[in-house]
């Protein structure tokens, strides 16, 4: 069985992370969510929030790919996860350059440590490329429309945990 990790913060999931999931799904028997615990980056999601958004969200994925799909929230290196689930593959979205040096780093310093672990680069789709978390977020606070950045059931979410109208 192949088994993909596709690690994040996914505070909260977009639509750029949908699209590397469904893509990702077609390489693999079963694709792990990788859900990074890390309180210095101060998620604005509860750990249980974002494990039942992605449940949520990629159900219908795991249907329509036929792939087995779930979320594992974990705190400890990225190559140890991968050992606890299992996986041969981490799966990794580039948006831009700027995300290519930083997983190049990554991808070398995991090689050092476990040279059996691959990794993959999927690029996010040409609409998906600008789409990141951390600007959802504040675009949501500043009273900006998210529609073109995440699914209705995650800017109600998004809309609900700012205490702004939906």
């Amino acid at each position: 069985m192949r088994i993909g990790l596709y690690p994040g913060t996914f505070d909260p999931i977009t639509l750029g992370h949908l699209d590397i999931i469904r893509r990702a799904a077609l390489l693999v028997d079963r694709l792990v969510i990788g859900i990074a615990i890390n309180g210095d980056k101060g998620p604005l999601f509860t750990l249980e929030d974002r494990v039942a958004m992605i449940e949520a969200e990629c159900a219908a994925l795991s249907l329509e790919t036929g792939t087995e799909i779930v979320p594992y929230p974990f705190e400890n290196l990225l190559i140890k996860c991968a050992h606890d689930v299992g996986a041969q593959v981490i799966v990794r979205g580039l948006r831009a350059v700027a995300d290519f040096e930083y997983e190049f780093q990554m991808v070398g310093m995991n090689r050092a440590m476990d040279s059996t672990v691959e990794t993959v680069f999927l690029m996010a789709e040409a609409k998906h490329q600008a789409i990141a978390s951390k600007l959802v977020k504040e675009i949501a606070r500043l009273d900006g429309d998210v529609t073109k950045f995440v699914t209705p059931t995650v800017k109600a979410r998004l809309l609900e945990r700012l205490g702004k109208p939906g």
